[in-house]
């Protein structure tokens, strides 16, 4: 059986000013979770399943390719506590912060997790949502990093959504470890790395590369171990301070350097001598009323692509909506609408290394699709809360939920 979408208005985000366009009335051929064709000639249907868009608009389904959904825990009192005038370093620093959620979630059982991120999922559903990266990092022991995993993937069997699953136990130095960060990356190496990669857990390795988190030693020593296990990389880096772990991450042509916000030009040359992307995370930005943003008119001189995401956390941007973050990426950023819907389709894609497979609508990529009740694909960024998903495509196959 085919599916077979007509009179959509396609907006394909393919390369070029035309991709962003909404098209004339077109139909969308899919064919085994693949889109066979696009065409403004009618299609017969005939016995297949067709669905009438009467002149919706058609966009790649949204990727979030910067989550940490998998959690256990609340972390509203350290909340009030910014809005007091404490830095989130020192809440950190006297055992708040991502240690807080690291306790909660190592108590939690896998069903726990599962049940536990659901809502929040569904939220990102709710936005258009049809691929979502989830990291680990709230375990930091090797038995509770691959429990993180484990229910991540879990996911999948719950939700109609593809998740990409990538290994952060270098995100905060555990309590068992404290005073001693280079045995703890040494335990990474030697014992998390390995481990993830013989079960297949996660395709990706990211460190938090921070004066809160892992120095640029130890931030290179975990990306070595991560390739020579044929694991891909990721970095949070410049988020705080310019440590270089952007320049890092491009030199080992990682898939993205995620936040960024004190990137220097000369770590945005280094992105330009390499495919990996910026990941802008204004939700962070936003909750932790930082002032410092990402040197946009840089990336945009130097040409690097510019993917968009949610960082969905429980202690730093506790949000699930990724059409809210175009909204901010616009307002806070000064991002265009157009820029922002490629952070999180045809960027986005990139970033997660689907570049080839995800984030446009044409022939031979998969039938990941949003359709919607909007007139021009701005109102993505232009409307927080007002219902705009008519639905979601995963696969090819059609889901309301």
């Amino acid at each position: 059986m085919k599916l077979v979408l007509t009179n959509a208005r396609v907006v394909s985000m393919q390369a070029g000013d035309q991709g962003y366009q909404p098209s004339k009335l077109q139909s969308i051929v899919i064919k085994d979770g693949r889109i066979e064709s696009i065409s403004e000639q009618a299609v017969e249907t005939g016995e297949h399943s067709a669905i009438d868009c009467k002149g919706k608009i058609v966009t790649p389904g949204l990727i979030d390719t910067h989550t940490h959904l998998v959690y256990e825990g609340n972390r509203s009192n350290e909340f009030e506590m910014r809005l007091q005038g404490i830095p989130y370093q020192t809440i950190a620093a006297q055992g708040g912060g991502i240690l807080s959620t690291v306790t909660a979630t190592r108590k939690a059982s896998f069903e726990q997790l599962v049940e536990s991120a659901l809502p929040r999922l569904d939220g990102l559903l709710r936005s258009g949502v049809t691929s979502v990266e989830i990291k680990s990092g709230y375990g930091l022991t090797l038995e509770d990093e691959v429990k993180m995993l484990k229910a991540a993937k879990e996911l999948e069997q719950h939700r109609r959504v593809k998740v990409t699953t990538t290994l952060l136990a270098a995100h905060a130095l555990p309590p068992e470890f404290k005073g001693r960060p280079d045995d703890y990356i040494d335990h990474i190496c030697n014992e998390i790395i390995p481990a993830v990669a013989q079960q297949q857990l996660a395709s990706s390795v990211d460190v938090f590369c921070e004066s809160i988190g892992f120095n640029l030693e130890q931030t290179e020593k975990v990306f070595s171990c991560a390739v020579k296990h044929g694991l891909k990389i990721k970095g949070h880096t410049e988020q705080l301070s310019n440590l270089g772990g952007t320049a890092l991450t491009a030199n080992y042509n990682g898939l993205s350097a995620d936040h960024i916000e004190y990137l220097d030009e000369q770590g945005v040359k280094a992105l330009s001598q390499s495919d990996t992307v910026a990941t802008l995370l204004p939700g962070a930005f936003y909750f932790l009323r930082e002032t410092q943003k990402p040197p946009i008119d840089l990336l945009r001189q130097h040409q690097i692509p510019m993917a968009l995401a949610t960082d969905s956390n429980p202690g730093t941007s506790p949000f699930a909506d990724l059409t809210l973050m175009m909204n901010m990426g616009c307002t806070l950023f000064g991002l265009t609408p157009e820029e922002s819907l490629r952070g999180v389709t045809f960027h986005a894609a990139k970033a997660l290394g689907y570049a080839e497979t995800r984030g446009q609508i044409a022939p031979g990529f998969d039938a990941d699709l949003a359709i919607w009740n909007i007139d021009h694909p701005a109102d993505l960024s232009y409307q927080v809360g007002v219902p705009r998903l008519y639905a979601r495509i995963v696969d090819g196959e059609l889901s309301r939920e």
